[in-house]
């Protein structure tokens, strides 16, 4: 569908799950791809050998984005490899946790604002130098964002803040003809979602769904 020959794009959480299949369709399409990880090392580096096996181009970096400084660093390795041009920033990377309003704990709260929402706003911050006219910057939200499903309430308010800050990053850098588009699924069988595991699961899911399947 797309020709990305030329093209440098950077997925964060690019080692699994959606993150994965994103890193796949970036680099069929012609893309080299920075592969982003938080602590599988091992499968990012096994997906970026599968990549250069194929004649891909693709490149491993690591960052904890539960931690304040990690956009900073995650964005020096980022400049390191592709100069001073980046193409397409896909902001994937998140953690998610099921907890009613009485059980949810400060310390699971505070991980998920960081990672979900803290992450990839400062990452685009210190992203900007290289981000140009044509640019593109792709946050990964959800469809919890905007129903209520579950007991996902904290995950779900930071999907929200998400596609606020969607609104204003495309305000403040359309001048600069940086597009920023988020894409919400719905549910997506990944490692994430680990109430697909189970039959009850399942059936939630799919009853929730107008095709009665599970992406």
């Amino acid at each position: 569908m797309f020709d990305l020959n030329n093209k440098t794009a950077l997925v964060t959480g690019g080692s699994r799950g959606i993150g994965r299949a994103t890193v796949l369709a970036l680099t069929h399409a012609g893309a080299h791809v920075i592969v982003h990880y938080g602590r599988a090392a091992d499968e990012a580096a096994a997906l970026v050998n599968e990549i250069r096996a194929k004649g891909g181009k693709a490149d491993a970096v690591g960052a904890d984005l539960a931690q304040p400084d990690s956009p900073a660093k995650l964005a020096e390795q980022v400049k390191a490899i592709v100069g001073g041009k980046l193409d397409i920033v896909v902001a994937n990377a998140g953690v998610s946790g099921a907890a009613t309003i009485a059980e949810q704990t400060v310390a699971d709260f505070d991980s998920l604002w960081a990672v979900n929402v803290r992450a990839p706003y400062f990452l685009v911050q210190q992203l900007l130098p290289l981000l140009h006219d044509g640019s593109s910057v792709i946050p990964i939200s959800s469809k919890a964002a905007s129903s209520a499903v579950g007991n996902l309430s904290a995950y779900a308010a930071t999907k929200g803040a998400d596609d606020t800050l969607v609104k204003y990053f495309a305000a403040a850098l359309g001048p600069q003809g940086i597009r920023v588009n988020a894409v919400a699924p719905g549910v997506i069988d990944t490692d994430i979602s680990s109430f697909t595991k189970t039959e009850e699961g399942r059936k939630v899911a799919i009853d929730m769904q107008a095709l009665k399947r599970i992406g």
